[in-house]
């Protein structure tokens, strides 16, 4: 399907980002590193590709708002559109050189997310998605969530809290009741590709707590355009305002979804489906 106008803008700024990051990846020991809170990095490579997606998005749509990660809320005139950024989704992996990570770029109007751009530009991966007209992969093949519809058939992607994160108890309680149900549960250090793989049936679901909406903005919009189900992990659909969240098909997120809102010590070996 031919990218709309704004669609096309949208990849265009990603595209951008993504060449300044590719310049810099693999380079990480030259790049001026500092921190700003235990394990959180931010890279000059981070703050070039958030001032490069800012600076094109603003030339083709000067009236709308923005939602950054570095930058923080910034309002435009339009108060009906606000694009919602994270320019380097993945930072730890990107200074260690693993090639996990993306430019992440979602647009919400009046309230609802309409629009996603997950890029990785070393892989040259382009996911996008727009309400009601369906998701891709690289503008040539659909995404579609997943079919299995049995947890011990799955492969479920997660993030742990790192050092200075609020949440380890939680998440191991979590874990050891979905770890005993599934085929695998993994973690890429990338909660907007845990998103988008997911869109794309490599995981067959997703839960991450206490994460921001710029790393989820985007992949919302793909998952419910691949046919995905995508809530809170109380079942609502406050994500961005709580920061948790929980996807899969409808079948597997509703499978998850007690094992999360009520963790309790599993029966290793017992299916849930």
């Amino acid at each position: 399907m031919p990218a709309s106008a704004l669609m096309n803008v949208m990849i265009n700024a990603a595209r951008k980002a993504g060449k300044s990051l590719t310049r810099d990846f693999g380079e990480v020991e030259h790049l001026q590193v500092s921190i700003k809170g235990p394990a959180n990095f931010v890279s000059a490579a981070d703050h070039k590709a958030e001032e490069i997606i800012y600076t094109e998005l603003k030339k083709a749509r000067p009236e709308y708002g923005f939602l950054m990660e570095e930058r923080g809320e910034i309002p435009g005139p339009d108060k009906t559109h606000r694009w919602i950024v994270d320019p380097l989704d993945g930072t730890t992996n990107f200074l260690h050189s693993i090639p996990l990570f993306c430019s992440s770029i979602g647009l919400e109007r009046e309230g609802v997310l309409v629009a996603g751009v997950i890029y990785n530009p070393i892989t040259d991966e382009l996911f996008t998605a727009e309400k009601g007209k369906g998701a891709f992969l690289n503008d040539r093949r659909r995404l579609r969530v997943a079919a299995r519809r049995s947890l011990d058939d799955c492969v479920v992607a997660t993030g742990i809290p790192h050092r200075g994160r609020t949440g380890h108890a939680t998440f191991l309680k979590e874990t050891a009741a979905v770890m005993a149900q599934v085929a695998g549960v993994r973690r890429t250090g990338s909660a907007a590709l845990d998103l988008a793989w997911t869109a794309a049936g490599r995981f067959d679901g997703y839960w991450e707590r206490n994460i921001k909406p710029w790393d989820m903005a985007a992949g919302i919009v793909m998952i419910r355009e691949s046919g995905g189900t995508v809530s809170d992990i109380d079942g609502s659909d406050q994500m961005l305002d709580s920061g948790n969240i929980i996807v899969g098909n409808k079948d597997i997120h509703r499978a998850l979804l007690p094992l999360l809102v009520h963790p309790a010590a599993p029966i290793v070996g017992q299916a849930t489906g």
